[in-house]
């Protein structure tokens, strides 16, 4: 069956370097089988499936597969999807705010031009990193204890836990290497930017170790919007800021996040790159 698609790229203003989306507008119907197989066969970090809403407040519900998984919430697929629902032709009950509707719950997305951005959700897992977990972390990131400032869980859904570095510089010498034996592991690395670079911030890498590999996410937002929740409560950082991601991957991501009445906000370009169709 022929189904709406659009790849959106997200979180850069230059077409073709931030992280892209493919989403499937007509997704009612499809079974769970159809929505994995072709997350897998995309090969991107990400692919999204828009059906209708559950909850009477929801502008609509969408589905997050990150190739055979499935995720309750992820940032860059939030706003790729609302950019492709807008798109489409969908409209929000509030012109400046919708409302997604996903396996971790409501999220609402503010409407500002091209800029989107999603309220961060509480993380689901907090608190300080095994010393254990944390010594395989830093064996597969290939850096010693000395270079690192903090570390925690940031868990809002992909599962992520970050680690705080003295400098951007030594975020981006990382050569992450996968482990001999076999699990997975989510690692978000950060440092901070040199003082002059405009809207201050942190340079962040976002690595997924699974199955004997290495694989580098683009541009994150669950990773920058769980990590600045952290650094802001531990007194690493302070909102407004702007994070770089994505110089390792060929990639010129900039993540926006900024508090507003107690909640972060976190935001970026949103951009449709390709529209057609799909047969699943």
């Amino acid at each position: 069956m022929q189904r709406r698609f659009q790849q959106v790229d997200v979180f850069s203003t230059v077409p073709y370097k931030g992280n892209p989306l493919g989403v499937v507008l007509d997704g009612d119907g499809l079974e769970d089988e159809a929505m994995r197989n072709y997350s897998l066969w995309s090969n991107l970090s990400e692919a999204t499936f828009i059906l209708p809403a559950r909850h009477v407040q929801a502008d609509y519900r969408f589905r997050i597969f990150a190739r055979d998984r499935e995720y309750p919430f992820a940032g860059h697929p939030a706003l790729g999807t609302a950019r492709a629902w807008l798109q489409a032709g969908g409209v929000p009950r509030d012109p400046k705010q919708l409302i997604a509707e996903c396996g971790a719950g409501l999220v609402p997305i503010r409407i500002d031009g091209e800029l989107l951005s999603f309220a961060s959700p509480p993380a689901t897992r907090t608190g300080a990193i095994g010393r254990r977990e944390l010594a395989e972390m830093l064996q597969i990131l290939g850096i010693g204890t000395e270079q690192v400032v903090d570390a925690q869980w940031v868990d809002n859904g992909p599962g992520w836990a970050a680690i705080l570095l003295q400098d951007a510089q030594q975020v981006l010498e990382i050569s992450a290497q996968a482990p001999q034996r076999s699990g997975r592991w989510k690692i978000g690395v950060l440092g901070a930017l040199p003082p002059s670079t405009p809207g201050g911030g942190f340079e962040v890498r976002a690595l997924t170790i699974e199955n004997g590999a290495v694989r580098e996410d683009p541009v994150t937002g669950s990773l920058n919007g769980a990590a600045a929740q952290w650094l802001i409560d531990a007194g690493h950082a302070a909102a407004p800021l702007v994070n770089r991601q994505g110089a390792k991957a060929g990639r010129d991501g900039e993540v926006h996040l900024e508090m507003a009445d107690g909640q972060l906000w976190v935001g970026g370009a949103t951009n449709v790159l390709i529209e057609g169709s799909i047969d699943l």
